[in-house]
């Protein structure tokens, strides 16, 4: 889903060379001009330099403000419940202490690394496997086995479960098939998180792979390598970062996700969910948030980890590396098209059964079609309103996060920082802007219970509000698409800059009319991915909505929890439905506005 554009360099080398040799100014310029006063600076009278110095200052100290008081401030909170009371008196490592040392607490935490190391060990294996048949091969409908593989992101965590009750539950289709035993439990818990995390994988191991160098596979070709030979010897080893980068996020969100245990978890507690109980079922705040201290430490220690090898791989990248190019093989790809043709089948297997049964009458006594489950005003969980409110959150997201990404990544990789203070922003501003990558969604949401929930902060007034929502989601969701954006202004040519700054034009005139129009792609790219998450995310809103401002991922959980799984499918299905009309959309503007804004990039008809 990430687009960094790219300038072509044979495209510019060749009108380079059609272009006349350059001229004099002298030369050029008649006498009678010669002998007059020098010509004008081209461009705008430039500003006072104090004043770009003092917008950029308050640009980057507004940006690392936010970041401080929505994110590091919720954090810290959470930090100071876990070593109070519920009194709120100091009881420093106690709390923690007295919650690691309770009876099966230990045993609930194997459970979940457990849960976390079998989903890595299932879904990094099946996903590097498809984005080689993507890649690697030459397989027919390439295009329409991506977009199977990328249908779980438009729908919310929870979907999964439902579909596994409906398949293997108690009064499940295939139940009959099992031989008695329960979806409820661990197998249905992995089988539903790969579900959820298998685009996530996906996309990560397509990039990996995406960036091959031909001349590697050329030599091996030459040397007499086999084909397992060249995998084990040049495409593993070229992608081994993509690869733990995948098993971070795949086991990150496996351990950190309350949606699937919440539908077919049964009685086997993780903790997640037991994080969740505290807040929800039991009140027991301190609880909550050292739960959310534990979650915290494994995400941490991932992205730490995936920093260093990212750091290392960049080092290795080669500017003369040739595009690899797949050569026929028809016993090759009919292996990897039926391979890739099973997990897409299982892909809409899931998605399938739960649109399904949205439809059904009555379950599983009545299989006949009915609208009767999107009747959302007259069962509990919000109601159609919760729909109307997941729009809003989404377009508001969409919009606001999108700006305040581009300008903040804008400010940090294109505008010098000249100054201590202007440098020290920029640094906090970079740090904090990586922060929310290593936060899973449910301990960002505690954060704010514990920080905007204060009657002594004065932004309490925004607790249960929409803006909230909103400022939550985009921290949320803020690193993917602030790298996403970075990695599309880094490659811009800095001569850009370098002519606007000659000719006295201002550097905001130069990122509206040059800067902006060139990574259109990537501003749309990540709108588009902001509003998907914002339509599906449960965990980091489950704690923070209130009656007027309910969503509808959170109305799934709601109709879930009051026994009615036939209008939870029907959400399911709305919020998907939503999602991919809304991508479309934007696809298809971002189309248009591409045309027309990069028609310099088509070449001149001759």
């Amino acid at each position: 889903m990430r687009y960094a554009p790219t300038l072509d360099p044979a495209m510019n080398d060749s009108r380079a060379m059609a272009q006349p040799a350059p001229i004099s100014a002298s030369a050029a310029r008649p006498a009678t001009l010669a002998a007059s006063a020098p010509l004008p600076a081209l461009g705008r009278r430039p500003l006072p330099a104090w004043i770009g110095a003092l917008g950029l200052t308050l640009g980057q100290g507004g940006l690392a403000l936010g970041l401080l008081i929505f994110l590091a401030l919720p954090l810290a909170a959470i930090l100071v419940k876990s070593v109070t009371d519920a009194e709120g008196g100091w009881a420093g490592l106690s709390v923690i202490a007295g919650i690691i040392g309770a009876d099966g607490f230990l045993a609930m935490v194997g459970r979940s690394l457990a849960v976390g190391v079998v989903t890595t060990l299932l879904v990094v294996p099946c996903a590097y496997a498809f984005a080689y048949a993507l890649t690697r091969t030459r397989l027919p409908g390439k295009g329409m086995l991506r977009t199977i593989a990328l249908l779980p992101l438009l729908a919310p965590s929870l979907l999964p479960g439902i579909a596994l009750v409906y398949l293997l539950g108690n009064q499940g289709l295939l139940k009959g098939l099992t031989g008695g035993a329960t979806i409820y439990g661990f197998w249905g818990i992995v089988v539903g998180e790969a579900f959820y995390t298998f685009p996530h994988a996906l996309m990560i191991l397509l990039t990996g792979l995406a960036l091959a160098d031909g001349r590697l596979y050329d030599a091996a070709r030459a040397m007499g390598a086999g084909p397992w030979r060249t995998f084990l010897t040049v495409t593993l080893p070229g992608t081994r970062y993509a690869v733990f980068s995948a098993c971070c996020v795949v086991f990150t969100l496996t351990v950190t996700d309350f949606g699937v245990p919440k539908v077919v978890g049964g009685d086997y507690n993780v903790l997640a969910m037991e994080a969740y109980k505290a807040v929800v079922g039991q009140q027991n705040f301190p609880k909550g948030a050292a739960i959310g201290i534990l979650l915290l430490l494994p995400a941490l220690l991932t992205f730490v980890l995936d920093r260093r090898l990212r750091a290392r791989q960049g080092a290795q990248m080669s500017g003369r590396a040739q595009a690899y190019a797949a050569a026929p093989n028809g016993r090759r790809d009919a292996a990897f098209l039926a391979l890739a043709g099973v997990m897409a089948a299982f892909l809409l297997v899931i998605i399938g059964v739960a649109v399904w049964a949205s439809f059904v009458k009555m379950w599983p006594y009545n299989l006949s079609m009915s609208l009767r489950s999107y009747d959302f005003d007259n069962m509990d969980g919000g109601g159609w309103l919760a729909w109307r409110n997941s729009l809003q959150l989404a377009f508001c997201t969409a919009l606001v996060g999108t700006v305040v990404v581009f300008a903040g990544a804008w400010m940090m990789e294109k505008v010098p920082a000249r100054g201590a203070t202007a440098r020290g922003l920029r640094g906090m501003a970079g740090m904090l802007a990586l922060m929310p990558m290593a936060v899973p969604g449910l301990v960002l949401g505690l954060g704010y219970i514990f920080f905007f929930n204060s009657p002594a902060n004065p932004l309490n007034v925004l607790y249960g509000t929409m803006p909230l929502l909103v400022l939550c989601t985009v921290v949320h969701f803020y690193t993917s698409a602030h790298l996403t954006t970075a990695t599309a202004l880094n490659a811009l040519d800095p001569e850009f800059e370098a002519a606007s700054a000659s000719l006295k034009v201002p550097r905001l005139t130069t990122f509206l009319r040059v800067t902006l129009p060139m990574c259109l792609p990537a501003a749309l790219d990540v709108a588009r991915y902001l509003f998907v998450s914002a339509m599906t995310t449960v965990s980091a809103v489950v704690f923070l909505y209130s009656p007027s401002t309910v969503l509808a991922a959170v109305a799934v959980l709601n109709m879930d929890d009051a026994g009615f799984i036939g209008p939870a499918a029907a959400m399911c299905t709305v919020i998907m439905a939503s999602s991919a009309a809304a991508a479309l959309l934007l696809y298809l503007a971002s189309r248009a506005l591409v045309a027309r804004s990069q028609a310099w990039r088509q070449p001149a008809a001759r």
